[in-house]
């Protein structure tokens, strides 16, 4: 099994979580165990303050889930220890771990990507190269990893609508400007940055961190059960015959194998919505 997730450990206290999957990093059942064992190790290292998840793959931060598997190998898998399905199990945990995580967002963070962006507790963006989105609606389903249940928190109710009703590509100034980041920089500055940042914090007290952290926590997150019902609903959404339809076509025109699909993906959702005969 190829690895996906690579942890370089800065320092004890400063780790880099890089996502490594060509040609798309798309994430799928196959990545379940390998970020769980990225959850366990962050959760169980005793020095360690400050993670940063990033990318080594040229245009794609992590994208949507994998299409290719039968949705029983998903579904089969069991409950992590908070109780949920693999994926809000893992999400949550960053979320709460007494670690502080940063998104590294330069290319595509799309459906898991965006989710996993949204599961750390800070987003930076390549302000040219960035791109984040909940695509799902374009494809007939239900986004699963909590974006519902924190994108009003972070932008409003009526942006945190506009983007999943939209389905549409948002780009790092315009992530900024939403709340969807916390900045979007100049990409030739996005990794000293976020490397500064990081280093900064590293450097701090890790019990005084991890308390700031918990109420913070405690005044923002969404509760645990809103997180676990929306995986619940994108299981029963991408059965649908609306989702089997839309998915079908996408996979028709190259989900997953043509570069041109995965980068221009709110495109062609639109493409796939349309009438027939048009």
């Amino acid at each position: 099994m190829t690895q996906q997730f690579h942890i370089t450990r800065v320092t004890p206290a400063y780790w880099r979580v890089t996502v490594d999957h060509p040609p798309f990093n798309i994430y799928g059942p196959e990545s379940m165990p390998q970020l769980n064992q990225v959850m366990t190790e962050l959760e169980s290292a005793a020095d360690l303050k400050v993670v940063v998840f990033d990318s080594a793959v040229p245009g794609f931060f992590l994208t949507h889930y994998d299409f290719v598997p039968p949705l029983e190998v998903t579904t089969r898998m069991a409950p992590g220890p908070t109780g949920m399905p693999p994926l809000p199990d893992m999400l949550v945990r960053l979320s709460r771990a007494p670690v502080v995580s940063i998104a590294s967002i330069r290319g595509r963070a799309t459906g898991v990507g965006s989710e996993l962006a949204l599961a750390c507790d800070m987003r930076f963006a390549s302000r040219e190269k960035a791109v984040l989105s909940q695509f799902e609606i374009g494809a007939g389903f239900v986004p699963g990893g909590g974006p519902m249940a924190r994108l009003p928190r972070l932008m409003g109710r009526g942006r945190a609508l506009e983007v999943l009703l939209s389905g549409a590509d948002i780009d790092g100034a315009l992530a900024e400007q939403y709340g969807y980041v916390n900045r979007a920089l100049p990409d030739a500055e996005l990794d000293a940055f976020v490397d500064g940042l990081a280093r900064r914090i590293a450097s701090f007290d890790k019990t005084s961190i991890s308390e700031i952290k918990h109420l913070v926590d405690v005044a923002s997150l969404p509760p645990d059960e809103d997180i676990a019902a929306e995986w619940d609903r994108f299981i029963a959404s991408v059965q649908r015959p609306a989702a089997q339809r839309n998915i079908g076509r996408l996979m028709e025109l190259g989900l997953q194998e043509a570069p041109d699909v995965e980068i221009h993906l709110a495109r062609y959702t639109g493409q796939v919505n349309q009438p027939a005969d048009r």
